[in-house]
């Protein structure tokens, strides 16, 4: 078997795991994303720590409270 063949077989498996839904980690880590500022609408991921919400709420929103910004993280 030619390099060109393995080429082509490697191009119809890559196309059959594509049609079939693949596994990409983008797609993955945009499901995650599932902890929301109700503020601004800012989208963080399901591991994140209550300190860099914290550190984000007194970044971009001085004048409110955590719980403003994040009422079903409590």
């Amino acid at each position: 078997m030619g390099n060109g063949q393995k080429a082509q077989h490697r191009r119809e498996r890559m196309k059959e795991t594509a049609s079939k839904g693949g596994k990409s980690q983008l797609k993955i880590n945009e499901k995650a994303k599932n902890i929301i500022c109700e503020v601004c609408r800012t989208t963080f991921l399901c591991t994140v720590r209550e300190k860099a919400l914290q550190e984000h709420v007194s970044n971009k929103h001085p004048g409110k409270s955590f719980t403003d910004c994040f009422p079903k993280k409590n």
